[in-house]
């Protein structure tokens, strides 16, 4: 049984739905934030409105007991709370790192579109880049 048919057999399908509705849009934008961080005029703005995506996720994930999901993004949750104190665009390294998680997010959705069973998460991405620039 794949991830979607397990969320479907444990959970009303509206929840379920209304997740994979905001997922989607959640993982659609996460490139597009990550890359502003590099940006001075947009940095505080993006750092905050990712940090809201991975908050969001790490609760909706939480809730659903999908639990790679969940624990992924409370980790990247806690390193984007840095990034919000630091208020200067970051380093090429957090930019490929935060790319490559977005990435494992968006594997995950491919997994949830056709009902795979999820993929494991990346060890690299376990790795926390030098956070200041």
């Amino acid at each position: 049984m794949g991830i979607r048919s397990e969320l479907d057999a444990n959970f009303d399908f509206e929840i379920v739905d209304e997740f994979l509705d905001h997922y989607s849009m959640m993982v659609e934008s996460m490139e597009v934030m990550i890359l502003d961080l590099t940006k001075p005029e947009l940095y505080e703005r993006s750092v905050n409105e990712l940090f809201r995506v991975f908050h969001n996720i790490k609760s909706a994930s939480g809730f659903l007991k999908i639990t790679p999901m969940a624990k992924l993004s409370a980790f990247v949750e806690d390193e984007l709370e840095i990034l919000r104190s630091m208020h200067t665009p970051i380093s090429e390294e957090t930019v490929t790192w935060l790319l490559l998680v977005s990435d494992m997010f968006a594997v995950w959705q491919e997994d949830l579109k056709l009902d795979k069973e999820l993929s494991k998460i990346r060890y690299t991405l376990l790795k926390i880049p030098y956070l200041e620039k």
